[in-house]
């Protein structure tokens, strides 16, 4: 019941989030069938590609699956959580731009630039709020008996929040360049870095949660962990990708991530070992 109550509420924040984002559109006469190219474009290129991934993390779990239905929540909990992360995101950066004892840790009042300080609160506060999103829906569950579930609701949910962003970036691209192709051939690179940090963000997480799944009594101090982790995690990401200037530096940076993927799959048939404590 709890659950069927979450995803209807969702569903509807989500189609009112993107009937405000539509109403938005200053596109002139021809704002409606504009507006449904953008949106179709925007979500195909920004969901398909997170599913492709999301069957790719699901094969891990082939031995005892979990169900359609939870993984769809999960999925569509990690989307409902862009629109609570932008706002969140927007009070951080205006008191910390605002505040007139702000440190340029937090804001560069000479270059009117943001500091590490507000790029690791976004980071906590995306983090935050997926981890939260999952314990509603994942961790009360039923089906969360083992401890691989937790990396599986956590990667589920990290790709239905790049899934949303990804598509909200799209139809940024989409508006600005006035088609579809060559918004999709620029945001390569934006999908394949915005994926991969969700996915090494809530996996470590996971792998957190996991670690603690048959020793409860540390899982407080797992979890705590794992957030610093993922948090430190992003932030570096997205404070390096704010700094570069090519392609090349991007690829370099990417390179980076793809190894903590691999270690992410290592670790994953580490977790498929885990067995209750004698």
């Amino acid at each position: 019941m709890i659950t069927n109550i979450f995803a209807a509420i969702g569903i509807i924040t989500l189609v009112v989030y993107w009937w405000t984002l539509h109403l938005q559109f200053p596109l002139g006469s021809t704002v409606e069938t504009i507006d449904l190219r953008v949106i179709f474009f925007s979500l195909v290129g920004g969901i398909v590609p997170a599913l492709l991934w999301l069957w790719f993390w699901l094969k891990e779990d082939a031995k005892k699956p979990e169900p359609g239905s939870l993984i769809f929540l999960c999925f569509l909990a990690g989307m409902i959580c862009v629109p609570l992360a932008m706002p969140l995101e927007q009070w951080a950066s205006t008191i910390c731009t605002t505040c007139t004892s702000t440190s340029a840790f937090f804001f560069n009042k000479e270059t009117q630039q943001i500091g590490m300080g507000i790029i690791i609160l976004w980071a906590f506060i995306e983090e935050a709020l997926k981890l939260i999103a999952i314990y509603i829906v994942g961790f009360k569950s039923k089906f969360f008996d083992e401890p691989i579930d937790a990396l599986i609701y956590l990667i589920t949910c990290a790709l239905g929040f790049a899934a949303l962003e990804n598509s909200l970036y799209l139809m940024g691209l989409i508006g600005q360049n006035g088609g579809a192709t060559a918004s999709v051939l620029n945001t390569n690179l934006r999908f394949l870095g915005a994926t991969l940090l969700h996915v090494i963000s809530s996996g470590a997480i996971g792998i957190a949660v996991a670690l603690s799944f048959y020793n409860p009594k540390n899982r407080f101090l797992h979890i705590f962990w794992g957030i610093i982790t993922a948090t430190t995690l992003h932030a570096i990401f997205n404070f390096f990708i704010m700094k570069v200037n090519n392609m090349f530096q991007t690829l370099i940076i990417f390179s980076y991530y793809w190894i903590i993927i691999f270690i992410l799959i290592v670790l994953f048939e580490e977790v498929k070992q885990l067995k209750p404590q004698k």
